[in-house]
């Protein structure tokens, strides 16, 4: 049987948003509806989110709630992408100047833009 253990181990997403109006942050689990909590700031937030989560799991528990556990996406490494057509004939054109595919080409644009991002 799944215990408050068992659900405090997985590892949920935790949301953490500006609170404009009143001020300070607040911490938020998507899939568990209605588990958030707030702070000062974005770490304090974060601090109150155990307290938060345990008590959501808790209370799900004794109401026999069903709880959602995270989920991973998958992905197909596939995915279609639109562009002008001038854009479209200068990769060509350059990829055939590369000796490789338009495909390839683009993910080594791609690959390289993304390494300098981090």
């Amino acid at each position: 049987m799944k215990d408050l253990k068992y659900y405090m181990s997985l590892p949920y997403k935790i949301e953490i948003e500006e609170d404009t109006e009143a001020g300070g942050y607040t911490a938020s689990i998507p899939e568990l509806p209605g588990c958030l909590t707030c702070g000062e700031t974005a770490e304090e937030a974060l601090e109150h989110m155990d307290d938060a989560k345990k008590e959501w799991i808790l209370s799900a528990l004794e109401e026999s709630y069903p709880i959602p556990e995270p989920h991973e996406p998958s992905y197909s490494g596939q995915f279609k992408l639109r562009l002008p057509k001038s854009l479209h004939k200068a990769l060509a054109e350059r990829a055939k100047e590369e000796g490789t595919s338009l495909n390839q080409y683009c993910v080594y644009l791609l690959s390289e833009r993304n390494a300098l991002r981090r």
